[in-house]
């Protein structure tokens, strides 16, 4: 191992960690598997998969105003999940932490409630250049909604927000400003404190799509002072379909539910229906109880470990495949931010994404070529995607030899 991944694990053994993943000791396509697509989604660690598995095995039934001991487990696990989640992000309360089906669902709960109830007819939203789909859509959809206005913050080349532009765009038309903690395609880690407190200036809401943030940073939503914080336990080791809503509790007080059915009411008749407390008015119909056992089993998973030093070694891993690259002949790199993590963007002269990609399939190293949900950035940079290679702290240096062994082989069939 070299120096600067060995000072970074002192006290870890991520060849050990390596095995609590079963799913990367496989043969994909006569090749040991080298899974470089995490920002797309993680593996989920054993103990994970063992607390899904549990639940269905010996606790499975509906939560709340259960009658029974199966009842009562399931909903003594499911509140203690949500409790895990408070803690990680340092939330006041654990009625702050909304249940939802991921970032996704959760930022199109904030444009369809607060946003949608708050905004009027020469309001402006800003987002950035550099979004996600998701963080993007909704509030399209909104401003149609509400005759509100959609501003774009502008990314520099390097990948970078720019921060002039933003600091000119706030105004006291200016409502709301939605952005990526992390950017999904070039790895950016955007200044989200500094964004909240130019924003909170101006009398602007935040909003934070930290789906790429959660894998990686330490998040502390008191600190950043952010109104909103979404994320997915997919991209955090835990089970797909589970997602978290953070918001300042004064602010999910004044919001309307966002769906309708049971677990969000409190009384109903034909003539007047009261809506259930925080969080549960957000929470209509039985919702993932499994995802959410599985995403605080990924916490605890978490936990176990220093977290500065996982990213420590994860920021090793990613600055030596950087260095590889930018030594490959060929090889273009999107995305050079100064401050970056997890993702490494590029792109190989003479190729497409997608070829270059079925190559490296081909020879088992996963990875994800294409827009990645950011048409916009792509069509600003003029590509038409990009390849994508996305670490995490299960991945090592051989994967990194092998993706640029794979590269080579690449490089000699399509150029």
């Amino acid at each position: 191992m070299s120096e600067a991944l060995a000072s970074s694990n002192t006290d870890i053994n991520f060849a050990l960690i390596r095995k609590d993943f079963a799913i990367l000791h496989q043969q994909v396509n006569g090749h040991p598997l080298v899974y470089l697509d995490n920002a797309a989604t993680t593996q989920k660690p054993q103990q994970v998969i063992d607390a899904v598995a549990r639940y269905y095995q010996l606790d499975n039934s509906n939560v709340h105003r259960g009658a029974h001991a199966l009842s009562d487990r399931a909903t003594a696990d499911f509140e203690n999940a949500r409790r895990k989640v408070q803690q990680f992000i340092n939330a006041p309360k654990a009625e702050q932490i909304i249940w939802t089906k991921g970032t996704t669902d959760s930022i199109n709960l904030v444009a369809q409630t607060y946003a949608r109830s708050q905004l009027k007819a020469g309001d402006e939203v800003l987002v950035s250049a550099m979004e996600h789909h998701s963080n993007i859509v909704p509030w399209q959809m909104v401003c149609e909604q509400t005759g509100a206005s959609l501003r774009v913050i502008p990314v520099l080349e390097t990948g970078e927000l720019d921060m002039a532009a933003f600091a000119s765009l706030l105004n006291e038309k200016t409502q709301l400003i939605s952005v990526g903690h992390v950017s999904n395609a070039l790895g950016s880690i955007n200044p989200i404190k500094e964004i909240v407190r130019q924003a909170h200036a101006v009398g602007a809401k935040v909003v934070v799509d930290g789906a790429q943030a959660a894998p990686h940073l330490t998040i502390d939503v008191q600190e950043l002072d952010c109104d909103f914080y979404a994320f997915s336990g997919h991209k955090m080791f835990a089970p797909t379909g589970i997602g978290v809503l953070y918001g300042k509790e004064a602010l999910l007080e004044t919001m309307p539910p966002y769906q309708g059915g049971g677990e969000m009411i409190e009384v109903v008749s034909f003539e007047k229906t009261t809506y259930n407390q925080l969080p549960y008015k957000f929470e209509a119909g039985t919702p993932n109880i499994a995802g959410a056992i599985g995403m605080g089993a990924a916490i605890d998973y978490l936990n176990q470990y220093d977290r500065p030093q996982l990213l420590a070694y994860e920021d090793a891993l990613l600055h030596k495949a950087e260095a590889l690259a930018d030594a490959f002949d060929g090889i273009r790199r999107v995305g050079t931010a100064a401050h970056k993590t997890g993702v490494m963007s590029f792109l190989m002269d003479g190729t497409h994404p997608h070829d270059v990609g079925t190559l490296l399939d081909q020879q088992g190293i996963a990875v994800r070529t294409g827009h990645h949900c950011a048409m916009p950035i792509m069509e600003q940079f003029k590509i038409p995607g990009t390849i994508r290679a996305s670490f995490s702290f299960y991945n090592n240096e051989e994967d990194i030899a092998r993706l640029f062994e794979a590269l080579n082989k690449a490089k000699m069939f399509l150029c």
